[in-house]
This record gives C-alpha cells, sequence and structure tokens, in this order.
C-alpha cells in the first residue's frame, strides 16, 4: 500500500466551508480564519492531495471537478469527526446536550407526534430541535453534519456517507376534482404535483407512466394541503399519500391506490452514534411493523 497523504481535518474543514459558503471571506468566517490562512490551509492540501482542486474564473478560484472526490471525503470526515467530540463531550460532562432531527412534513405532524412528545418528556435536559422539509434538503443537510438523523422517503439515489433503515410503507392515491371513475389512463390528468426533484415525485411518474398515463404537470409544491386544495378547485389530478389526502376540513375521495412509498431512518455510516439518537430512533423504529421480515435495530 503506497503511503498516505498527510492530510489535516482544519484543511478537509476549509474545502467544504468554500464549497458551500457564497465567498471565500464568508467561508473564512465561517471557520474562524482569516481569508490568508483559509488559502494557504487550502493550498497545502491541494500540495498533500496531489491533485489540482482549483481553477480560475476571471479572479475568483474554484473548485475543478476534479475537486468532488475529495470534496465528499472531507464532508464525511469533517461531520463523523464532529460526531465523536460531540460524543467525547457528552460522556466526559454527562450532558445530554442537543440533538438536530429532520423530518418530512407527515412525519413529523402525523406518525410521529407522540413518540417525539413522550421523547422529550424522556430527556428534559436534551436541547431539541426539528427541522420539517422534503427528503432531499434533508439527507443532504445529514450529509454535512447539519442534522444527527432524518425521517425521510426513501432515496433513489445513494448519498455519500448515508445509510438509511426501512420503517414503513405509505400508500400513495390518485386523486381528481368530485371522485369519480378514473377511465382510462391516458385521459387521466392533468396533474398537480410535488417538484420534479422530490423523491416521491419520481415514484409517482414512474407508476403513471407505466400504466400508461401521461405526466402532464400544471402545478406543483411540496405542500400536500396545497395540493390537496387545488384538486378541490379544480385545477388538477394529484396522487398523495392517504393519510395527507383524506383529512382536514376539505379531504379528497380516493379512486385508486397507485404506488407505495417507503419511509426510512437515514443517518452516517460509522459515527460515534450519540445515545440520544439511539434511543430516538428506536422509539421511532416502535412505531410500525417491520417490513419484510425482522426489524434490525439502528447501530
Amino acid at each position: 500500500m503506497g503511503t498516505l497523504p498527510d492530510l489535516s481535518i482544519r484543511q478537509l474543514e476549509y474545502l467544504v466551508a468554500v464549497a458551500d459558503a457564497p465567498s471565500w471571506a464568508i467561508a473564512a468566517e465561517d471557520v474562524g480564519v482569516s481569508p490568508s490562512a483559509l488559502s494557504q490551509g487550502l493550498s497545502e492540501l491541494e500540495k498533500r492531495v496531489g491533485v489540482p482542486l482549483f481553477g480560475k474564473e476571471g479572479r475568483r478560484r474554484v473548485l475543478r471537478p476534479s475537486a468532488e472526490v475529495v470534496l465528499d471525503h472531507a464532508r464525511q470526515v469533517v461531520s463523523l469527526t464532529g460526531d465523536l467530540a460531540k460524543w467525547a463531550q457528552r460522556t466526559k460532562d454527562a450532558d445530554e446536550g442537543s440533538i438536530r432531527v429532520g423530518m418530512i412534513d407527515i412525519a413529523a405532524t402525523h406518525h410521529f407526534p407522540s413518540e417525539m412528545q413522550a421523547f422529550r418528556s424522556q430527556h428534559p435536559n436534551l436541547s431539541f430541535h426539528l427541522r420539517v422539509g422534503p427528503s432531499r434538503p434533508l439527507l443532504e443537510m445529514l450529509a454535512k453534519g447539519q442534522l444527527d438523523l432524518a425521517v425521510c422517503v426513501e432515496p433513489v439515489q445513494v448519498f455519500p456517507g448515508i445509510t438509511t433503515r426501512a420503517l414503513f410503507e405509505e400508500k400513495l392515491a390518485i386523486y381528481r376534482p368530485d371522485g369519480g371513475k378514473l377511465g382510462n389512463p391516458r385521459s387521466w390528468g392533468p396533474w398537480v404535483l410535488f417538484p420534479e426533484d422530490s423523491h416521491t415525485r419520481r415514484i409517482i411518474s414512474d407508476a403513471l407512466s407505466a400504466r400508461g398515463a401521461p405526466v402532464d404537470v400544471v402545478a406543483d409544491s411540496p405542500q400536500p394541503e396545497v395540493l390537496r386544495e387545488m384538486v378541490n378547485l379544480g385545477l388538477g389530478w394529484t396522487v398523495l399519500p392517504t393519510h395527507q389526502a383524506e383529512s382536514g376540513d376539505r379531504p379528497l375521495i380516493p379512486s385508486e391506490i397507485l404506488a407505495k412509498r417507503t419511509l426510512v431512518i437515514a443517518f452516517r455510516s460509522n459515527a460515534a452514534t450519540d445515545p440520544a439518537v439511539l434511543a430516538l430512533c428506536s422509539a421511532l423504529q416502535g412505531k410500525h411493523p417491520p417490513i419484510n421480515g425482522a426489524r434490525k435495530p439502528i447501530p
């Protein structure tokens, strides 16, 4: 095996900072150093890796495409080191600290509110932070170390450094204005759906195409309540989880189950997992029966 490059975690932190910040000055501020110290540290990183990481666009230094592999590695190392530091501090101080959780809206408001309430009651000294949003941004925040775990729709792509465990499946049904029979799939729509880059939209589009239905989308929204109201107003058809479509003041009338989606717990691989994270994972996994056999605990 060849000699490994002598990389410092601080240099990798600099690389993540310049990739995420809008300017080098802000990146330097984010990591608490001067712009010149940031530039010097990154030049040293480039030298130690032995691959050019930056190019020029006018007077600006920008990341080269070849830097993506190094950047992915840097994100994992920085986030895992942060996990280790957090675990060590908690072990040293016997302090519950904090936990940062991301959830899609239906998980936070429908599937797990009682589990979340019970968990917070059992950990009164724990600083609990909940971020509700679409699956993809939550997974990106998790990969960057900005969340400790996420409950989201199973991703179709691989997120480096992220492992998932299946929780349960949700039924996705077709809803049309005023309900009624669907007729020939070629006449279905037009549609009001989740945004094109969402995991659920991909599942829906693939299922509609498999049925021979045109996917003519006239409006989109990440909020199921908005899509439900669009259908009530006669603006188009939609596909939603049955829990969200058939609740509230103006529930929709289901026509047919189109597909299913799997909700998962996502967490960073090989992290020094916080005991509070393990406890919350266990509580969430205990809510529903496992998919395809025995449940595997979060490691």
